[in-house]
């Protein structure tokens, strides 16, 4: 199996913009039936290379495109969002997707997009914690009393209580944010203790964890299946040194998120093994007999759509290979 991420980076040494948005709709319609099970979506804002900023409004267009495949958004950068009316597309996303689309909120981390959004970085906890509550009330479908004002959002989300949502996080505050509003975890780190920390807190607000993901140490987190290792690197190597510089850049010296590489050149992107490889169809299907998906990133750092495409096509074929030694 494997799942595609699109964070929709256009710089311009890559593809126009309205390439990839149609490029990225098209590769979740194909990939549904080849075995992807989830289109992981991501958000920023001001970005220089355009980094997706509305995450719902492309979830919509690829749920209108697809019938089986997930979307997870994550993660949803909670603090900037209007509740009621996040609440309200959210339903509304519910009922285009038939209750497929996912969500995990963060922080974020970003000094420039608390001011792109005129918000005081120094509030996001509070923020966070204040919108989740309102949030998850709303989302239940009946009509909420807050701070003097009555409100009800409809329609209602077609999954009973809502869509699925998880808090994501690294830090010890995100493990207590999930545990204290009943959410499942998802880790942008694994520092000792913090899934004890997350199991704990949830039983001492009287509940059994919820659903967890901590990242392997180690393992790819942007991966292109090819033939030839070699050309690829020469062909995909900037592009995805720009996303790995530039993801480097957003987290300002932090090392503890599995998915950052901190190399500066392709050399050493290809040197040291970490988030970004390029497989050969064999090391894919280990990969996948393992037990471990494919996490794709066919668009990685503006991708020309007629270069990505023979590499996700790679990838399915190893899907189908993988399958077959399991039988």
């Amino acid at each position: 199996m494997f799942t595609l991420r699109f964070d929709m980076r256009a710089p311009a040494s890559g593809a126009p913009t309205g390439e990839l948005y149609a490029a990225a709709i098209e590769m979740c319609a194909w990939a549904q039936t080849r075995g992807a099970v989830a289109a992981v979506l991501s958000e920023h804002h001001g970005a220089k290379d355009g980094h997706l900023p509305s995450p719902l409004l492309l979830a919509a267009a690829i749920a209108a495109r697809t019938e089986t495949l997930m979307i997870m958004l994550a993660a949803v950068v909670l603090p900037f969002w209007d509740p009621v009316r996040l609440a309200e597309e959210m339903c509304v996303l519910d009922i285009l997707s038939n209750g497929r689309v996912a969500y995990a909120f963060g922080l974020g981390h970003r000094g420039e997009e608390y001011e792109h959004f005129g918000i005081d970085i120094r509030e996001r906890g509070r923020l966070a914690d204040d919108k989740l509550s309102l949030l998850l009330q709303l989302l239940r479908g009946e009509p909420v009393e807050y701070q003097g004002r009555r409100i009800h959002v409809t329609p209602p989300c077609v999954t009973p209580g809502g869509p699925h949502i998880m808090v994501a996080g690294g830090s010890a505050a995100a493990a207590r944010r999930a545990a204290r509003h009943g959410l499942g975890f998802l880790a942008q780190a694994n520092p000792p203790g913090l899934k004890d920390l997350y199991e704990s807190q949830c039983r001492a607000h009287g509940r059994e964890p919820g659903p967890c993901q901590f990242p392997d140490a180690g393992a790819p987190t942007a991966v292109f299946v090819t033939d030839d290792v070699d050309k690829a690197w020469h062909e995909l190597g900037p592009y995805l040194l720009h996303d790995a510089v530039t993801a480097a850049a957003y987290r300002h010296g932090d090392a503890t998120v599995a998915s950052i590489s901190r190399a500066a050149s392709v050399a050493e992107l290809r040197k040291t093994p970490g988030p970004y490889r390029i497989f050969t169809p064999a090391e894919a299907v280990v990969q996948l007999r393992s037990g471990r998906s494919l996490p794709l990133l066919p668009l990685c750092g503006g991708l020309p759509p007629a270069l990505a495409w023979p590499y996700l096509e790679h990838a399915a074929e190893a899907v189908v290979r993988g399958n077959e030694g399991k039988a």
